[in-house]
């Protein structure tokens, strides 16, 4: 082939496949690409490949397809073609990663999703260097299938970083499967959205007769004799459920120890009867604050009351635990 006609046709070839090449599915571009081959007789094969750095096993797979040894209906490639997933190759990977990203997880414990703090790139290097050679668009696609997300939002603006901010979540994970291990309640807990009581619009919609929606108030300023309810959720990590107390009051740290004591009257000790110690999750702020007093008197009283060794781990920033078994116990810090 001279080089004028072979420059012509390489040109030629290569507007075509910048053409198509998006808008065909695997078997068709196998098939187009065998077709040229084929109209160039001798060392079309070769030819093709060279120009659209297609290999050249793909085109040759699409002249025996042409050729009658098309792949079964409704398939694009024979059964078992193509690269195996990683994973397939390597049944270790997802637990493994999993390993990896679960002790340093955050986010809210009643949702279906996970966040981490790690970011894929640092995932696939930390998994390649551990023998388990990945890229971050598979850890992407694992992360995805194990219920993780980066897509979110989650509460990470906590002023400047502590430097033991790792090793706090650590900490906080250790005592968790600590207490778990050992069949012993975990809760996590938090005050929820505080919302008005009284007929107020709320957002979406319901099934009512036609014409006749529900009435409500038309501003949304606070009723003075019904107030707010201040909601108080604790979450039991190890059964997978939640519990809800609301009062109308404010959300003090006497409501919030009151709300676990609910909880654990209603549900927790009949659920732990041989239980001796609980061991509480907690953010640094609000009624349930790392450094409130009251707190850590309540929460003592309820360990007195109870019987229980209560164990209280605040997450970042400040992590810390205490231990309460009665009001003069050594470790309630006054």
């Amino acid at each position: 082939m001279a080089a004028e006609e072979r420059e012509r046709l390489e040109s030629a070839l290569t507007r075509r496949w910048l053409d198509l090449r998006n808008h065909l599915d695997e078997r068709s571009r196998r098939l187009w690409l065998a077709a040229e081959a084929r109209s160039l007789g001798y060392g079309g094969t070769a030819f093709v490949a060279a120009v659209t750095k297609v290999a050249k096993d793909t085109i040759s797979d699409g002249i025996g397809e042409l050729a009658g040894e098309a792949p079964p209906a409704g398939r694009v490639r024979r059964a078992g073609a193509g690269r195996r997933r990683v994973e397939q190759v390597d049944p270790d990977l997802p637990a493994v990663l999993d390993a990896l990203v679960e002790p340093v997880t955050r986010g809210d414990p009643e949702s279906p999703l996970r966040w981490t703090a790690k970011s894929l790139n640092t995932l696939a290097g930390e998994l390649t260097a551990a023998g388990h050679p990945v890229s971050d668009d598979t850890v992407r696609r694992l992360l995805a299938e194990q219920g993780f997300s980066l897509q979110a939002n989650s509460k990470t603006l906590e002023g400047s970083r502590h430097a033991g901010r790792d090793a706090q979540f650590h900490h906080i994970n250790a005592a968790v499967n600590a207490a778990l291990a050992a069949g012993e309640p975990v809760i996590s807990v938090d005050t929820k959205k505080k919302e008005l009581v009284g007929p107020y619009k709320n957002g979406g919609r319901e099934y009512r007769p036609r014409g006749d929606p529900e009435q409500v108030n038309v501003h949304d300023f606070i009723d003075r004799n019904l107030g707010k309810a201040v909601p108080y959720g604790v979450y039991d990590v190890g059964a997978n459920t939640g519990w809800v107390s609301a009062g109308a009051g404010h959300d003090t740290a006497a409501f919030a120890v009151s709300s676990i004591r609910a909880w654990w009257n209603a549900i927790g000790k009949a659920a732990y009867p041989d239980a001796a110690q609980l061991l509480i999750t907690a953010d640094c702020g609000g009624s349930n604050g790392n450094r409130v007093r009251l707190w850590k008197t309540e929460l003592a009283a309820l360990a007195a009351e109870t019987g229980l060794i209560i164990k209280v781990c605040h997450h970042p920033p400040g992590t810390q635990c205490r231990c309460l078994s009665d009001a003069n116990h050594p470790s309630v810090n006054r």
